[in-house]
């Protein structure tokens, strides 16, 4: 269902028009602009959001937060799953993460842990590390 293309302030009662603007989502030294739709008045002040309005700014975020900590993107956990021929079930499994946290890692709902994190950089570098974890799993 479409929104409204109009709305009264909840602070002013002063008509806010439905738009998009450019908003700057920082994590530590790094930084992106993304476009973030809302409800804004006439000049610069600050809009009213709703419903998923936020979320291009939760994508952002999370996008930094893994390049300044250096974790993996879902895509790049997707693809070291699928170069190592493990299934999201039975790579869960050698890491010992649980069966269904690989289909949550893949589709951005979580991150993986510290250990879990440092398990995928080393197998990323060495694959042929897997044989030896398999044989204990």
């Amino acid at each position: 269902m479409p929104r409204p293309e109009t709305m009264a302030s909840p602070e002013t009662g002063e008509t806010l028009r439905r738009d998009v603007r450019p908003f700057i989502v920082r994590y530590r030294d790094r930084e992106m602009t993304v476009p973030l739709p809302g409800y804004y008045p006439e000049g610069d002040d600050d809009g009213v959001h709703v419903g998923d309005d936020m979320a291009v700014v939760d994508q952002a975020l999370e996008k930094l937060r893994r390049e300044a900590d250096g974790h993996f993107s879902p895509d790049q956990i997707r693809g070291l799953r699928q170069k190592l021929k493990l299934s999201q079930r039975k790579a869960g499994q050698i890491f010992g993460v649980g069966e269904n946290a690989f289909d949550k890692y893949e589709r951005g709902l979580i991150s993986p842990s510290g250990p879990a994190l440092k398990l995928m950089k080393l197998l990323d570098r060495d694959p042929d590390l897997l044989a030896e974890l398999e044989a204990r799993s």
